[in-house]
């Protein structure tokens, strides 16, 4: 199934999933809001991703409090399907529960507005993430909320995963759009947002994205570009890969770091 901007991607699954694992990469499931998404479409989303892919030793899963791994799974724009219906899905006693069942997993919403906070709780979801790359976009990208986010999350048992990016750009595709532009300041703006990733002590850091050209968050290897539509930024004076030895440089910072949260 796709979403309005999109194609059905199962056919490339399981060629993602056997280059992932030729890397150690292992890799989870963002799910779209295809048309007619609900908790019903997505329990049946849940069950044939897991049948047909999790035996795949790319297939991520998250080892939870308890010592269980689980599948994890993204719900963009979660908000979109009201928390009582989530409720069905992700509490134990829901009508069509996956709680503990084969199908289990742990499952994050997205935060966008304040209000998300509490109804991703009701929910019965596992955590929030903030997907959004632009600073001050929404009240879930901006990065001064991340420790209130996060001390609720905490209080609550849930799971918060902050989101990242190197910069915004997204004007070739919304032209109206030029206030949620961010400079990418030569790779300060993206260690800005890492550092205040790590400041509230995250399980885990998303990163939007890897290559979103249009929206000018990619941070695969970039060289100058043109067409007759289009100039791509590109990361001069700096190497082509100057975001992935970034990403590299903050990943490892990031693992020495939550050694020592954990002494």
């Amino acid at each position: 199934m796709a979403d309005d901007n999109g194609e059905p991607s199962d056919d490339l699954v399981p060629a993602i999933l056997d280059t992932a694992h030729q890397y150690s990469i292992q890799v989870a499931f963002h799910i779209q809001p295809y048309k007619g998404r609900d908790d019903i479409t997505v329990h049946d989303n849940i069950k044939y991703i897991i049948d047909t892919y999790g035996s795949h030793g790319a297939f991520y899963r998250y080892k939870n409090s308890m010592g269980k791994s689980l599948p994890l799974f993204y719900i963009y724009d979660s908000y979109l399907t009201s928390p009582e219906a989530w409720a069905h899905l992700l509490t134990p006693n829901g009508p069509h529960s996956i709680r503990n069942t084969p199908y289990d997993g742990v499952f994050i919403a997205l935060l966008v507005e304040e209000g998300h906070t509490h109804d991703i709780l009701a929910a019965g979801f596992d955590g929030m993430y903030t997907y959004f790359a632009s600073n001050g976009f929404s009240f879930g990208s901006s990065h001064q909320n991340w420790k209130a986010v996060k001390n609720f999350c905490d209080a609550n048992n849930l799971m918060f995963i902050p989101s990242v990016g190197p910069g915004y750009i997204d004007t070739s595709i919304r032209p109206w759009n030029n206030h949620n532009t961010r400079n990418r300041v030569n790779g300060k703006y993206y260690e800005t947002a890492l550092q205040a990733a790590l400041t509230v002590r995250p399980e885990i850091v998303s990163i939007t994205s890897f290559n979103e050209w249009h929206e000018g968050t990619q941070i695969e290897k970039a060289i100058p570009k043109k067409t007759p539509t289009r100039l791509y930024f590109d990361y001069l004076p700096h190497q082509p890969s100057l975001y992935l030895e970034l990403t590299r440089r903050w990943a490892e910072h990031f693992i020495k770091e939550k050694e020592q949260w954990l002494m």
